[in-house]
């Protein structure tokens, strides 16, 4: 856990403006359609941040911050890798190889992405959609 929540300007110092703004558009298009709990803690070796959806002990995904990057992470276990397998030509180009590319453990699938832009924000609503369906009404 960190002691502090990093403020706004600490986050565009970190990764800049641009990339910061993808950051928020991405928690966003997540809290529209997920009503979870949300962690900051450190990111590890490789990242400073590491901004966690969580709800009953699941992460449904996880957002990281460093200098000058943003990533997002979704793992996907046995099933969810069969469901994302059964509809993978609906996903992007660049969806399909990060997911070949990605690191298979005991656990599940560890899809690490590094969004510059909103370009894949369907693809990963739909990834998170495949995780748990989402559990936040429209319009309230």
């Amino acid at each position: 856990m960190l002691d502090k929540i990093p403020a706004p300007e600490e986050m565009t110092a970190l990764v800049g403006k641009p990339l910061y703004d993808v950051w928020n558009k991405l928690c966003a298009s997540i809290d529209e359609k997920y009503d979870m709990e949300c962690l900051w803690n450190t990111g590890g070796k490789a990242w400073k941040y590491e901004y966690k959806y969580r709800r009953g002990g699941k992460t449904l995904c996880a957002l990281y911050a460093r200098e000058n990057c943003v990533g997002f992470m979704v793992i996907l276990g046995k099933d969810e890798r069969l469901a994302f397998e059964a509809d993978r030509e609906n996903y992007s180009e660049e969806v399909q190889a990060l997911y070949d590319a990605a690191q298979t453990y005991h656990d599940g699938k560890w899809i690490m992405f590094e969004p510059v832009d909103t370009s894949l924000f369907q693809d990963f609503i739909r990834l998170l959609g495949i995780k748990r369906k989402p559990n936040r009404k429209r319009g309230g």
